[in-house]
């Protein structure tokens, strides 16, 4: 159960890695624009998975670290090494993950960077674990539970192939719960525990999510917020008269918030997807970016830069073009009401199959790049 959660969450976090740094061969596609709501739903999720069954998992195992000497032999230390590694890089790489869904960093570095290289340190090592346990993992899966020959104690490091004998020796009593009782407890909590926090993304569930870190029905115009106005410091620039939007380019020209009033806007349905996990879908009206773009000298073929009001933090631009930008709006307003300025007022980027992070928020300028 681990090693699939592992497994899954692993390739979802690459698919998130990609949306970060595109790669210019493959740019991500606009549709279906729910795409990324469920790719990084899935990789929370997944990984929320992971820290109750990591904890059972080394609950089990655990009186192995205390056999002694503790290296029987080369292959033994090879292994008990690589097992080190495996563990640390995994309780590191999970609990790092959880801070991030809270919105919390302890640790000073970079956690997209560290989360997105540590993550091929835990599955190499969980692939190097299972390639060192090959022999026994054959042995157990071609082992009939009915016939098959009672085990006598054997050293730690020796192969219980061979030291196996006829008979039919009752299993020892063993206190507690049996392997099928706490596969069984296991299965049942961590299923409780993905219900009631997948809620924030599969809105079906949100009435039980007891877990979820974002509830849409408690953000501003039902969509949850991450980084307030207050927190990025715009307030003021955002809620000045004589805000304008530079459009760079060719054609260069400026936006003022009376020709928002007056413009032609668009309406879409697209989700609002955060590497967080929280997802929700929303209706969306504003300006078309391809538009814009067309008047600044550009075209569907060019590519974009989006610059925030806010000065600090590494989600202040964002570069966005192929499929994505030709549905993509400079929203003006939310579900039916003008945006609120915790959502990005006087103008955000909303685009299809995107990060949140990357719908920047508090508009001041357009670039368009050939």
């Amino acid at each position: 159960m681990l090693g699939i959660a592992f497994g899954v969450c692993f390739l979802t976090g690459l698919l998130s890695a990609l949306q970060y740094e595109p790669l210019t061969w493959l740019p991500w596609p606009a549709s279906p624009p729910w795409l990324y709501r469920i790719t990084q739903g899935v990789h929370v999720a997944t990984g929320t998975a992971c820290l109750p069954l990591i904890t059972i998992k080394l609950w089990s195992v655990y009186p192995n670290l205390f056999r002694f000497p503790p290296v029987r032999s080369l292959q033994h230390g090879f292994e008990r090494g690589s097992i080190a590694v495996l563990v640390a890089a995994s309780l590191v790489q999970l609990a790092t993950g959880f801070f991030n869904a809270l919105n919390w960093y302890p640790f000073g570095w970079d956690f997209v960077v560290v989360h997105r290289y540590l993550a091929y340190v835990v599955i190499g090592a969980l692939l190097l674990h299972i390639g060192i346990k090959l022999p026994d993992i054959v042995y157990g899966l071609r082992a009939k539970l009915a016939d098959a020959d009672v085990l006598t104690e054997i050293p730690w490091d020796e192969n219980p192939v061979s030291h196996s004998i006829a008979g039919d020796v009752p299993p020892p009593p063993t206190p507690g719960l049996s392997r099928r009782g706490v596969l069984a407890a296991s299965g049942i909590g961590v299923g409780i525990v993905v219900a009631t926090s997948v809620g924030q993304t599969v809105t079906p569930l949100e009435p039980i999510g007891l877990l979820a870190i974002r509830r849409w029905r408690q953000g501003p115009q039902r969509v949850p917020v991450n980084r307030t106005s207050e927190q990025a410091g715009i307030r003021e620039a955002a809620t000045a008269p004589d805000w304008t939007l530079q459009v760079t380019g060719a054609q260069p020209y400026v936006i003022t918030l009376a020709d928002l009033a007056a413009a032609e806007l668009t309406e879409d349905r697209l989700p609002i997807n955060c590497v967080e996990g929280w997802s929700v879908g929303a209706t969306w009206r504003g300006l078309r970016l391809l538009d814009l773009v067309v008047r600044a000298g550009g075209g569907p073929r060019s590519s974009v830069r989006v610059v925030s009001l806010e000065q600090g933090g590494i989600f202040t631009s964002s570069v966005i073009g192929g499929a994505q930008l030709g549905r993509a709006l400079l929203a003006t307003h939310l579900n039916g009401e003008r945006l609120d300025l915790d959502h990005g007022y006087p103008l955000r980027l909303i685009a299809p199959n995107r990060a949140g992070v990357l719908n920047t928020k508090w508009l001041s300028r357009v670039e368009v790049r050939a």
